[in-house]
């Protein structure tokens, strides 16, 4: 290893921060410790195969902000890499130029399934050879499990595209949470009694359809709620490939709009139904706030 190594350094996604990554970090502190180098996590803010995709619509877990605010509660230094430089980049030309070169790697340590340089050319048994060549140190992380199935972000957006809620955020190790920013919308909840801050989220944000019980933070303020995330099927229907983000917060009734609220998903209390009439859906709504209320009494699940 040479002697102006710095960093033990690993790479990936990060895409959730879920538990599998918080393994993968703990695991990096270790090494640096051993070694007396300085750990270090390359992220990309976005997926690669996001900002790739043709479809790029409800395909990320967490947005740039909000990685890099899980990322820095982990504790682990970070730097975010640029994927238009990346990509364009060879295995040898990433190895050289950005981890020898520019960041004094003495080690690595990534995933058995691991690709990267241009067109995902190369992968760990091709870094491990050339770590080696160049003396740095390497070491290949195992799957993190939960029974016999691997945690993944893959993973992740299957079961919040199910509804699971409860399982998802097992996985995660806290609450799946969005940030979105207040807009107005046609403000029917009001009149029906139950005032709703919409929220204009983006399109990349896996958004799971239902209606769930829910935390939410207003400055710095903690409430609760439930919120419904869908298509509007009883009133004024949208047909549109992202669904509509629809929040009530218990006892509250100050002005909002433009501000970014950010919402945490506890337990989910039903689909999205239709109902036939305006009354029959204010019935529902009157449960759903009963039964989120009796949720939201058992949960201790702690936010940050």
């Amino acid at each position: 290893m040479k002697t102006k190594a710095k960093y033990f350094i690993t790479i990936g996604t990060f895409d959730g921060v879920h538990v599998g990554h918080r393994f993968l970090l703990a695991q990096l502190e270790k090494l640096a410790v051993n070694y007396r180098l300085k750990p270090l996590a390359l992220y990309f803010p976005l997926p690669p195969k996001t900002l790739m995709s043709c479809k790029p619509e409800m395909t990320v877990l967490t947005l740039p902000k909000e990685k890099k605010l899980l990322l820095k509660q982990c504790g682990t230094p970070t730097q975010a890499l640029d994927f238009a430089t990346c990509r364009q980049l060879t295995a040898e030309q990433f190895f050289t130029q950005v981890l020898c070169k520019k960041l004094n790697a003495g080690g690595v340590l990534v995933g058995s399934d691991f690709a990267f340089g241009k067109d995902r050319q190369a992968g760990a048994q091709w870094l491990q050879e050339r770590c080696e060549k160049a003396g740095l140190l390497f070491a290949i992380t195992r799957f993190y499990k939960t029974g016999t199935q691997k945690i993944s972000s893959s993973l992740l957006r299957k079961i919040l595209a199910s509804g699971d809620i409860e399982r998802a955020n097992q996985l995660l190790g806290r609450p799946y949470e969005l940030t979105g920013k207040v807009v107005k919308g046609q403000q029917l909840g009001r009149k029906l009694g139950f005032p709703t801050a919409n929220l204009h989220t983006g399109i990349y944000k896996v958004l799971p359809l239902g209606v769930f019980a829910v935390k939410v933070r207003v400055g710095k303020q903690v409430y609760d709620g439930f919120c419904n995330i869908g298509f509007r099927p009883t009133v004024n229907s949208i047909y549109g490939k992202l669904p509509l983000v629809e929040v009530h917060i218990f006892d509250f009734d100050k002005n909002i709009y433009g501000r970014d609220i950010t919402v945490w998903f506890v337990q989910k209390l039903r689909n999205e139904i239709k109902f036939d009439t305006l009354p029959a859906l204010v019935a529902q709504l009157k449960k759903d706030r009963t039964q989120a209320k009796k949720v939201m009494k058992r949960f201790t699940f702690p936010i940050v």
